[in-house]
């Protein structure tokens, strides 16, 4: 008869036996862990490469960011070492973690918080976000405390280089202007007005920090303070805002944008529309309305509407599972005014599936649910966004690419001056030097080239 316990018993000394040996194995190298580049803008891709390992080991890549209000986010993904001992994410596939399959990014859009942290919005521009990555052994649950065999850390940052940060305080406008850096004369803008998570909000940078740094002066404008309600906000107060942008001595004033988010959307609308003063170039409405409800129905206020007498490009970026307001039945109900209007030639819709409310900037990590404070009552809520991890960080990456490409093509670029702000420039700028004077060469290490 068969001896299974004996069959059992041996098996399992074996992988064992296998485990020790990968172990063993490991602890008589050292795992080398590199990140290129070491130092970008936010919506910068970066290769995590893990070399010298064992062939066909498991091992563990593991996320670690600390935000302003120090919580901490945490991202890991399981892999298993090929032929050459070799770990590379932007190619081989997860197999399970906060993501899985083969995610260039997924270490930094599939962060989520540690059990006890809170969510939270970038504010400080002028210092990076760090993201420490790290190998562990396998299997481990991607614990921060969990030891490490090597560990990089990758900066991340909104402004670029030389960009420049004015803070604006005129005619009774508050926000910060952003100009790229390297010319006298930007030519163009954009208008950014982001709402915040609970209208607590104030001035919100970030967005219009990394518009400037692909090139685009910018200005952030501050709007529903703690006791402002929507109905609080005269438009004169935006129409001003675009009137200082214009008369700005490096902005030609005809080539200004706006871009919305959220209730940003609806003033974005309103002023391209209706406004007798603000003539956009064109308009940029992410996860927003042309109507925002007072104790109204929705459906009453669009059958008011009527046609929108939109006379620019029109940029709208929608989730299909924005659980904040109904961005998808406003952007076809848009859409048929515009065409009653004869105008529906100037609208762009992008609508993607699975992802909600929340439509950040590349690889940003997706928040479903906040807290929430209801302003006018003070009440503190949850508040449901939407959207599912993967398909919205699709929407992210896709939609900021979209953006881009939208701005440039409207608002155009009346110097031929190529800009080149990225932290990718400055590494090849600096290696360029040090290859002619090799006593300034930076030294190589794990994280690649140091400055």
């Amino acid at each position: 008869s068969l001896d299974l316990h004996g069959i059992v018993t041996a098996a399992l000394g074996i992988a064992h036996a296998r485990t020790v040996s990968t172990n063993n194995f490991m602890a008589r190298t050292i795992a080398m862990l590199s990140v290129h580049p070491s130092r970008g803008l936010v919506d910068e891709k970066f290769r995590v490469e893990v070399e010298n390992l064992p062939p066909a080991c498991p091992v563990t890549l593991h996320c670690l960011h600390r935000s302003e209000d120090q919580d901490h986010w945490e991202a890991f993904g399981h892999y298993c070492s090929d032929h050459s001992g070799t770990v590379k994410v932007s190619e081989d596939e997860s197999f399970g973690g906060t993501y899985s399959g083969r995610e260039h990014m997924g270490l930094l859009w599939s962060m989520r918080p540690v059990p006890g942290s809170r969510r939270g919005l970038r504010r400080e521009l002028t210092s990076h976000d760090a993201a420490h990555i790290g190998v562990q052994r396998s299997p481990d649950r991607g614990l921060q405390r969990a030891a490490s065999v090597a560990s990089v850390v990758a900066e991340r940052w909104y402004m670029a280089p030389g960009v420049k940060r004015i803070a604006v305080e005129e005619r009774g406008v508050t926000g910060t202007f952003f100009i790229p850096p390297g010319i006298l004369c930007v030519g163009y803008c954009v208008l950014v007005m982001c709402w915040t998570c609970g209208w607590g909000g104030g001035l919100v940078e970030y967005r219009s920090a990394l518009l400037a740094s692909h090139g685009f002066a910018s200005m952030a404008l501050k709007y529903i303070d703690p006791g402002d309600t929507p109905t609080d906000m005269a438009m004169g107060y935006f129409e001003t805002a675009f009137q200082i942008i214009q008369d700005h001595p490096q902005v030609t004033s005809d080539r200004v944008g706006i871009l919305g988010l959220s209730f940003g959307t609806s003033v974005a609308l309103t002023l391209a529309a209706y406004s007798q003063i603000s003539r956009p170039r064109c308009c940029v409405g992410i996860s927003g309305s042309h109507a925002y409800p007072i104790n109204r129905p929705v459906a009453e206020l669009f059958g008011e509407m009527g046609a929108i007498k939109h006379c620019c490009p029109l940029l709208l970026v929608n989730g299909d599972d924005d659980q904040n307001w109904a961005t998808t039945e406003s952007a076809e109900d848009i859409a048929n005014m515009m065409s009653v209007a004869g105008n529906k030639h100037l609208l762009t819709t992008l609508t993607y599936p699975k992802a909600g409310h929340l439509i950040e900037p590349p690889f940003t990590p997706h928040i479903r649910a906040s807290n929430f404070i209801v302003q006018h009552s003070k009440e503190k809520v949850i508040m449901l966004w939407g959207g599912e991890p993967k398909a919205h960080a699709v929407a992210q990456e896709d939609s900021w690419k979209r953006i881009l490409n939208f701005l440039k093509e409207h608002l155009q670029y009346i110097f031929n001056i190529k800009l080149e702000t990225t932290f990718q420039a400055v590494n090849q700028c600096y290696s360029a030097v040090a290859t002619n004077h090799q006593h300034l060469a930076p030294k190589r290490n794990q994280t690649g080239f140091l400055f």
